[in-house]
């Protein structure tokens, strides 16, 4: 069977701040989120298209509409294409936006279609189609991190998504249940029955610290668990600018000397 998307090779550098680096054969395009670029060989040429450019968004209106969907999951209207338009292979890179790992994704081997966490998005083969996926159940949609909305990545190509910190594939096997922090969710396949459980116990939910909800996601498909979410890293960083007082970290009276500050 032939395939839709463009057959593209990379090639993932780094280990903290990671990037993938993309090798175009003549005429081929990778379709990326604005403000992921890094650097690109001189036969690269950019465009700016509405939605994702997979082709399958029949005419103007649809395009347009296509692009309005992205605006719910946090996305700008706008994506860039990256063609080669030399005769020579040339290669394009791509910057994750904060600590953590770029995870690629061969969707042809993962049933043509991942559901990931809103943002997740980096970059992927021309012809991948970029989208929304609503979550039908309320409790999920009200609690779950997301919200009702989370995004989907379709077609028969490879796509990138970044996580924070370090990144953990499960397998899960029909039946088995796996029960993890809202936020820590980076990807998961569409065989995946996604839900939300309540935090038993008074005390634990009050007072554990880790929130009221779990994700429990039941299998069988495969899960991408990420060990930093974004949200946390920024709440401790904003947390730590409060207390912080603008002293130095080494600061052996720490947040005492405020009280000798007139």
């Amino acid at each position: 069977m032939a395939m839709n998307a463009h057959e593209i090779d990379y090639e993932i550098l780094g280990s903290e701040m990671q990037c993938v680096e993309i090798q175009l054969d003549q005429g081929e395009s990778v379709v990326a989120e604005a403000g992921s670029f890094m650097m690109m060989d001189p036969d690269i040429r950019m465009e700016t298209i509405f939605g994702d450019g997979s082709g399958g968004n029949g005419g103007i209106m649809g395009k347009l509409m296509g692009a309005g969907k992205r605006l719910l999951t946090g996305e700008g209207l706008f994506m860039t294409v990256f063609t080669n338009a030399g005769y020579q292979r040339q290669g394009v890179t791509f910057a994750s936006p904060y600590p953590g790992k770029i995870i690629p994704l061969d969707l042809q081997l993962l049933g043509g279609k991942i559901i990931c966490q809103k943002d997740s998005f980096l970059c992927a083969a021309k012809g991948v189609s970029v989208g929304i996926e609503f979550q039908r159940k309320l409790g999920t949609g009200f609690f779950g991190g997301e919200g009702f909305i989370m995004q989907k990545i379709e077609g028969d190509g490879l796509a990138f998504v970044h996580s924070g910190g370090l990144v953990l594939e499960r397998n899960l096997a029909p039946g088995e249940v796996l029960r993890l922090d809202t936020g820590c969710l980076v990807a998961m396949t569409a065989t995946i029955d996604y839900n939300i459980e309540f935090v038993k116990g008074v005390k634990s939910a009050l007072f554990g610290g880790e929130g009221l909800f779990f994700a429990t996601l039941r299998g069988p498909g495969k899960v991408w668990v990420q060990s930093l979410p974004f949200s946390r890293m920024a709440d401790r960083i904003i947390s730590a600018s409060r207390h912080s007082g603008g002293r130095e970290e080494g600061s052996i009276l720490g947040n005492l000397g405020n009280l000798f500050e007139r």
